[in-house]
């Protein structure tokens, strides 16, 4: 049994439905559960109505509601035809006459709170697999479609919600391994869940590839399809790097920490219930459906090229806490950490010498408090406008000379913080957020000049 996510531009409209049915098709044989995403910049705008309406602008939040109608509609009226068009259109209505009393209501109120949110975000989803499973039996293909609300159970922290694991694998298991014994293509949407109390909650944005490896994971699936718009895993991010190479092949490892440092193609958690079950993930592109994509697996990936990557994330703020209490202490740390914990707040990036910490946040909205509460361990600086910088290889660590390499090619390149040895396959470093394009071009030229041609391929 396989698992095969399809993201927005996967199906952003009726060209892309067909081949998304393609790819289908194919893989019959195998056994399948479809997972998809809110269609192109569904959500997007679904997000903007509400704070639109709550704001009290209520005219331009049916704009907004009428342009998503007309487009679904239109995907759905291209390509069912008879008696199955006429059924997907009143559902269609009624989905289109439940977002208007919710929003309708939210202009009432003149404000939104995160459960609202949800509600109002998960429209995208419910959407798309109700017009593509449908698509699915217009095609021959016996398709069912399952609410994730049914699925996926989370706890009530709103518009980013932690997934209940094991009531979640239960749930799977419970719901689609009869439907797939029956030879269903079961259809589920993606991001979406509910609490144990059955209230809409959302996993976060990109959270339909941690839908489908949720899924993968409780159905011990032997392949897990992220089908998206690119061509699969890159050398760096192809906006920032004109020539970069395809990866045909990467460990689970090297690919979170892509993920987690900036690299677009996955949602940071999306491998961790795949790693947890060593189920293979395919990174595939919905345009060129018979090109492969990127192979990610827990096998190390050998290759005579040290670097397989580079990811870059804007966007950051270094605090630095410089403080003679910590000198000979022990519990410091663990105390400063409490702060962030306080304020809900990730910390990415960690370094330390005697006196000082400095660590990296990539959201200031409550950095003024953190800042605020850390005076009483030392003297505060704060360094936004930042940008981080991941150099991912499986034998980075082990590599002499690889430091040298780096930090020459950045010659002229101020670098703020530095960051190896709590991981074996990267490196990691600050530079203002103004020189983060030229440092990672830089980086890409001196690792990149003659990659080895086994792993890497040149995107046209």
């Amino acid at each position: 049994m396989i698992v095969l996510k399809f993201g927005g531009t996967s199906v952003q409209d009726t060209d892309a439905v067909t081949r998304a049915v393609q790819v289908i098709r194919r893989q019959l044989s195998r056994g399948e559960v479809v997972v998809l995403s809110a269609m192109g910049k569904t959500t997007n705008g679904l997000l903007q109505m509400a704070r639109t309406a709550s704001s009290g602008d209520i005219d331009s939040a049916w704009a907004i509601r009428d342009d998503q109608s007309a487009l679904h509609e239109t995907v759905a009226r291209e390509l069912l035809s008879g008696p199955r068009w006429k059924s997907v259109e009143t559902s269609l209505a009624a989905l289109f006459q439940e977002m208007t009393d919710i929003v309708q209501g939210l202009y009432l109120l003149g404000e939104t709170s995160p459960r609202s949110m949800d509600r109002v975000g998960s429209f995208g989803e419910r959407l798309s697999t109700l017009i593509f499973s449908e698509v699915l039996r217009e095609n021959g293909i016996p398709a069912e479609l399952v609410d994730s609300r049914d699925l996926i159970r989370t706890d009530d922290h709103f518009t980013q919600a932690a997934v209940l694991q094991e009531l979640t694998r239960n749930c799977v298991r419970e719901q689609l391994l009869p439907r797939l014994r029956a030879g269903k293509v079961v259809v589920a949407p993606g991001f979406i869940g509910s609490t144990v109390d059955g209230v809409t909650t959302t996993i976060g944005r990109g959270g339909s590839d941690y839908t489908a490896a949720l899924i993968g994971a409780a159905l011990d699936a032997e392949d897990i399809q992220i089908w998206t718009d690119v061509p699969g895993i890159l050398t760096a991010d192809p906006r920032i790097v004109p020539d970069v190479y395809k990866i045909h092949a990467i460990s689970f490892a090297e690919a979170a920490e892509l993920a987690y440092f900036g690299a677009k193609v996955l949602h940071p958690s999306t491998l961790t219930p795949a790693i947890d079950r060593d189920i293979p993930v395919h990174v595939c592109n919905s345009r060129q459906i018979d090109e492969p994509g990127t192979f990610i697996s827990a096998a190390p990936v050998s290759s005579s090229s040290p670097i397989k990557s580079i990811a870059s994330k804007r966007g950051i703020t270094i605090v630095n806490i410089l403080s003679t209490q910590m000198l000979l202490s022990y519990g410091f740390l663990r105390r400063i950490f409490e702060v962030f914990e306080t304020h809900e707040t990730v910390v990415d990036v960690v370094a330390t010498s005697e006196v000082n910490v400095s660590l990296t946040v990539d959201s200031s909205q409550e950095l003024e408090a953190i800042r605020s509460d850390l005076t009483e361990f030392g003297e505060i600086r704060v360094a936004p406008d930042m940008a981080i910088i991941c150099t991912v290889g499986e034998d980075v660590k082990a590599t002499p000379g690889i430091a040298a390499r780096i930090f020459g090619a950045l010659e002229g390149i101020n670098v703020q913080m530095i960051s190896q040895g709590a991981s074996r396959i990267n490196m990691t470093f600050l530079v203002a957020e103004e020189t983060m394009e030229e440092a990672v071009r830089l980086l890409h030229n001196e690792f990149f000049r003659q990659p080895d041609p086994e792993l890497f391929e040149p995107v046209e």
